[in-house]
Formats: C-alpha cells, structure tokens, sequence
C-alpha cells in the first residue's frame, strides 16, 4: 500500500457505487437542480443579453472570414478553407435539436461537454472549436461559445458564396452537462438501430422524443441503416429522423443537399490509430480527442465519419455541383480506406473530380453517403432536387431558411432575437404572437371575473392549462397567444374540452367588453381564484401581473408542430392520459423541469393546487383537507401526520387511513405519495407543514405560480 492515498477523496475519477446504483428505482431530482449558480464563473449581476448588445458584430464577422483562410499547421485547412469545418460545428451544435421535448439544438454550447463533445458523429469538432478559441478569447463575454459557434456556420456559407438569411443572438451558455435530455439507453455507441425502434423497418416506431438512429449519431448513419447500404430504406430513416426535428421533406432535401454542397468526408486512415475522444483522453491532449497515434493524421490523412471524399468539385463553393455529381452519373458502392461504405461514379471524367485538399495537381474521385443516394432513389425526394435543379435561385432560397430554421428553432420566440441580421418577417415556426393591449383596467376585468360565477378551480385550472405547456427547452408554449382557444390544444384531453369551453365563453365576454386580450384574462382569471382562495384562508395577498400578451389566431399556428407539447400526464393536476412505462412521478419531474421549476417550487405548487380543486375532472385523489377552495398548507400536514397510514388500493391509487380507527380519510395517487416517500422531497414537504410556515407556503405558492405565468414572457425580460 506504500505510496498510495489512504484517504478517497471526492474529486477521484473513480467514485464507486451512488446512491443511484443502491436505489435505481429511486426518482432523480438533480435535472431540476443543473446549472446551479455554483456552477458559473460569471458574476452574479452577469446578464449575456444585455453584453451580447455590447458587442461589434461586423468587427466579429470579419475575423471570422479572415478565419476562414487562415490554415493553421496543426490542424490545416482543406484547400487552404475551414468552411466545411465550421459548417459542421454550427450544424452538429444545432442538429441535436427535436421536436418531441424541444431539448437538445445549440441553444446552450452544449456541445463542449459530454456526451456531445465525445459522440462518434462529433469527431473533430473539438478542433473547430479550438480555431475558434482566439476569436471567443478577443470578444469574451460579449459573445457566446453557443452563439459563436452557430454564427460561424453561418460566415462560412457566405464565404461560400450563399446569400444566408439572417442570424440572431442571443443564446446563454451553460457551465455542465446537461442532465435531463435522454439520448438513449444504449451502453455502447453507435449500437444497431434496432434498440430504438420496435421494428426498425418502420421509422415511425422508433423511441420517443429520439430523433437520431443511433447512439452518438446527429441523424442517420451515413453507410445506411445499420451500416448496410439500401438508399431507399435510409430514406425512410432520414424522413423520419427530420420531421422529429420539425424539418418537412423540402427542408430536408434542401439541407442535404446544401449541407454536402461544402466540405468532404474524411476516412483515409485507420481509426483505430485514433486516441480517444475528448473525455477519455489523458491530460497532455488538453480536452483535444481523436488524434492519430501513428501517422500524419491531418490533411488528406485526417479520420472523421470513415468514409472519404467530396461530394463535388468545388468542395468550398456554394452551388449546384451537389445536383451535377448526383444526377450526372451512375453510382456503385465502394469502400473507403478506412473500411466504410460509400457510393463511388461508375465513369467520371478526371476534370469533374475535386481535388486533393493538400496538392491541387492530384484528382480524386468524388462519393456519396446512403442518404445522399436517397435524395436521388426516393421518388419524393427525387421530385424536389429536380425542382430545386430546375431553380437554383429557389433551392438557395430555400436552403437559407431551412439553415436559418435549424439554427434557430430552439432559440425560442422572435422576441429573444438579438443583433442587426434578425430578418423581419415573421415565420410560422417561431409561434409568432401579436401585442397584447395595456391600454385597460386590471381591477375592472378581475372584478367581472370574479361576478361571472366561475369557480376557483375553473379559474386556475384554465389558467395553468393555458401557461403549462411552456417549456425552457426551445422556449415554446406558454400563456402568451392564447393558443388554447386554438386547435390543437382545444381538444386535448388534459385541458377537459368542455370545461375548457365554458370558461372561454365567459373569458371572450369579458375581454370584448374590457379590451383586455383573452390571453391576460385566462390569466388574470387565475390570479383572481388565487386571490379568493388565499383570503378565505386568511391571507390578503396580490398575485403580480404583467399585462399585454397578444391572442395568436389559426394563421400564425403551425398546428402539427404544436402536437407534442401535448402533456401526457400532468401531476401538478394528478392526471394521466393512460398508463405509461414510466412512473407517474418521473413524468411530474420531467414536466417540472421543461417549465423551469425547482424541486421546492414544483413541491408547493403541488400543495396548492390540491387544496385549490383543480384535479383533472374533478377527482379527490390528494385533496388533503375539508377546507378545498382555500390556499393552506394542509396537503403537507395531513401528508406528514403519522396519526396515517397509506395503504395501496389499485393501480396509481392509495387509500389514507386514520392509524387508529382504520377509516379511510383521503386517495391518493403515486404522485401525491412521493412528496413523503422521497427523502429530499419529504424534506421540502415538512418545511411546509411547519406550524409557522403557512404564510410562507402561500407567498412561496404566488412565486412560483407568477414565475410560471410568466415563463414566456420574453416581450417584456
């Protein structure tokens, strides 16, 4: 043992068996606690948005066109241009973005840490970032790495020659990982498609909110479904894989096209001369990952995807050579160098061949992945290339916005666009929302809310409905719009249509005569209840609110896109739409934390929403009290009071029993339950109960209620 600690300190590499490995069942409250303030370096009064403003944009675009051309010898430039390289950071930054959870994009320079900084489909994005790290030293805090990142795809398409369509500012970055997005459950990377799918031959079966195919991939595996060549079939894989990322099938043609229109494969080695990626490499690599061990490894030596070559002939310039070398020629599968399948022109002349990226004298022969040779066997895609072949003015066109679009689709609404490229014309998938009026009495409409003979759980239950499907992934959703009157969510079954109905019949009344919109009076509507509720149990409070959320129509509703922010369960009203894999509670977390809650603000929110009466349909499971309709603390005192017993008497269902006399006193469900199971939020809970904490809970409660009413209102932060 000489010479070795005695002591294990916590910083060792190795930290032994978790909490998580003894009690793997046990619910995981960190992804409400990431990003703690702990965490940032910055000062504490650090506000990214309002630095951002500081910033010479034009100064900042010239050093990254200069960038650009300026090879550096230890990581040279293909033909003496990053632009494919940066092209791929941007787009590998912001691919991870889907549609199902909104996590995942380049909205948070995630992609400096793990997973995303190791994933096999990342290899060398770490060198981009290390030649962009002069540039982020200069400009500091006036520029994001996230921002920084997606800006220089965007350079470098201009550099190419493509008129882009704008580019806004405006993302934050984090200081970890990020703990709530699920990749997958696979322990290996790159493990067959078939984990994700329940039968892999039928893409729409693939395991929600996934959107790639593979563990460690962005989107599809460039040799074909499970490495095995069949254009048709990785067509179906790539259309399904877009659309999770709210991409249609002429985005999706545009942005393979022009996303192989710059740059090269590289796979002219042995990956297996590689060092390990980033977060297994040892301390002399300095965070770089993949270099080579043996040979040169850089240049016309460099390993990334496996497979090699350019896809055209003027692999730095924006144009239509990607169209040219598909439709031009026949092709025939052929392995790379480095073992991997591609698709190789069966007769080229040697003058339509690209050029070595290190000596302009030698030819080499240009490829194609699987899912480019999908774009060509697939009769949909097929029809849309020869659209954009028939108009190339059209395909730029159309390649800028759909670029615009992944860059900026988790960047949230128009409203949180900073700097002077932000286009302005409104797209439907920035869910645009006209201006509110302020220009009316607060008092007055809440007056003729509280006349109209709606009841407190009416109220507030209309209210949380219309702000709960906010969620700080990619900032959609919200109060804000008023887009519950709106199909989709006027039919969901978790906001009770009928219910729902009533209630807006009552609200459109009020905001004709008032000139409030209808989206301040479901509001307003619920600080009213919240109001009431608190009185009656004897506390004069006032919830704050903030006037002027606009009533979005049909027209400005990309309806398909709003499906899945649908809650499947909502605890915080102790519903379910049907019986799941998952746990009750681990849904409640998941919602938590997508509305930017704490675990002691999704505990109080909790209490008080049961002694509000707002279950779905009108259920007593957790209504702790026989004082419904008043905002106290009894949820947690009741819960807390060993004078019970908690019995289970059904599926999701438990039964609170007087110790003594065995009666039922109140039902519960797993929900309810957990906030005396789990030790930390049991903790949370008894803080609540306390004799002296009921003025607390209620003040707490109104926080946490604004806080979510508020969530999206990025017209007035």
């Amino acid at each position: 043992m000489s010479g070795k600690c005695p002591v294990m300190h916590g910083g060792n590499t190795s930290t032994g068996t978790s909490n998580k490995d003894w009690w793997p069942e046990g619910i995981n409250l960190d992804i409400l606690h990431q990003h703690d303030r702990k965490t940032n370096p910055m000062d504490p009064d650090f506000n990214y948005r309002e630095e951002v403003k500081k910033l010479d944009v034009q100064a900042l675009k010239n050093d990254l066109r200069k960038l650009m051309v300026d090879s550096q010898e230890w990581w040279p430039a293909d033909w003496g241009s990053y632009v494919g390289m940066f092209i791929r950071v941007a787009w590998h930054s912001a691919g991870s973005y889907r549609l199902a959870d909104g996590r995942g994009g380049g909205g948070t320079g995630n992609q400096r840490f793990a997973p995303l900084n190791s994933w096999p489909d990342n290899v060398n994005t770490d060198k981009g970032r290390r030649l962009l790290w002069p540039i982020k030293k200069k400009y500091g805090n006036k520029v994001s790495w996230a921002d920084l990142m997606v800006l220089s795809g965007t350079i470098a398409y201009e550099v190419a020659g493509l008129k882009t369509y704008g580019f806004a500012f405006g993302r934050e970055d984090i200081w970890h990982p990020e703990k709530d997005i699920y990749w997958g459950d696979e322990k290996e990377w790159l493990a067959p498609s078939d984990e994700r799918y329940v039968d892999v031959d039928k893409p729409d079966t693939m395991e929600n909110p996934l959107a790639a195919v593979q563990m460690g991939l962005i989107y599809v595996n460039p040799e074909g479904v499970n490495g095995q060549p069949d254009p048709q079939k990785t067509a179906e894989q790539v259309r399904e894989t877009f659309a999770r990322m709210a991409m249609n099938d002429e985005e999706t043609a545009a942005l393979t096209a022009g996303g192989h229109t710059i740059g090269k494969c590289h796979g002219n080695g042995d990956a297996d001369e590689l060092s390990a990626e980033p977060e297994a490499a040892d301390v002399e690599y300095q965070g770089i990952g993949w270099m080579n061990t043996k040979g040169r490894g850089v240049g016309r030596d460099t390993v990334v995807s496996g497979i090699e070559g350019a896809w055209t002939k003027n692999p730095t310039q924006w144009d239509m050579g990607w169209f040219d070398m598909l439709f031009n020629h026949e092709w025939e599968l052929k392995k790379s160098p480095a073992g991997a399948w591609q698709w190789e022109p069966v007769d080229i002349a040697e003058d339509d061949m690209p050029v070595d990226v290190e000596d302009p004298s030698i030819r080499r022969k240009p490829i194609m992945t699987d899912a480019d040779m999908a774009m060509k066997v697939d009769p949909v895609y097929n029809d849309i290339c020869r659209k954009f072949m028939n108009d190339p003015e059209y395909f730029s066109e159309t390649f800028a916005k759909a670029w615009f679009k992944l860059t900026h689709r988790d960047l949230g609404p128009k409203a949180r666009y900073i700097g002077p490229d932000v286009p302005a014309e409104d797209l439907i998938w920035q869910d645009p929302v006209p201006a509110g009026s302020i220009a009316y009495c607060e008092e007055v409409v809440k007056q003729k809310i509280a006349e109209s003979g709606l009841s407190i759980g009416e109220m507030v239950s209309t209210a949380w409905d219309s702000a709960r499907t906010y969620r700080g992934s990619d900032m959609r959703g919200g109060a804000n719009g008023a887009r519950i009157r709106l199909a989709p969510q006027n039919d969901w079954p978790g906001n009770e249509p009928e219910r729902l109905a009533k209630v807006l019949d009552v609200y459109e009344r009020i905001s004709a005569e008032t000139g409030a919109s209808i989206a301040d009076v479901i509001v307003l509507g619920g600080s009213v209840g919240i109001e009431k509720a608190a009185k009656a149990a004897g506390h004069d409070v006032h919830v704050p609110f903030l006037k002027g959320r606009g009533d979005a129509t049909d027209e400005m509703t990309d309806a398909d896109s709003f499906a899945p922010l649908e809650p499947l369960a909502d605890g915080f009203r102790n519903w379910q739409k049907q019986d799941y894999v998952v746990k009750p509670e681990e849904m409640l977390l998941d919602r938590a934390q997508l509305m930017g809650l704490t675990g002691p603000e999704m505990t109080v929110l909790i209490g008080g929403m049961r002694v509000l009466g707002t279950n779905h349909g009108g259920t007593r499971h957790g209504v702790f009290t026989d004082r419904e309709g008043q905002l106290t603390n009894d949820f947690f005192v009741n819960l807390t009071d060993m004078g019970n017993t908690w019995k289970p008497a059904g599926n999701n269902l438990y039964e609170i029993r007087d110790r003594q006399t065995d009666t039922v006193k109140w039902t519960a469900s797993r929900v309810d339950l957990v906030f005396g199971s789990n030790s930390l939020l049991r903790s949370y809970a008894e803080v609540y109960a306390q004799d002296d904490n009921g003025e607390k809970f209620v003040n707490d409660f109104v926080a946490a209620w604004t806080k979510v009413m508020n969530a999206d209102r990025f017209d007035v932060a």
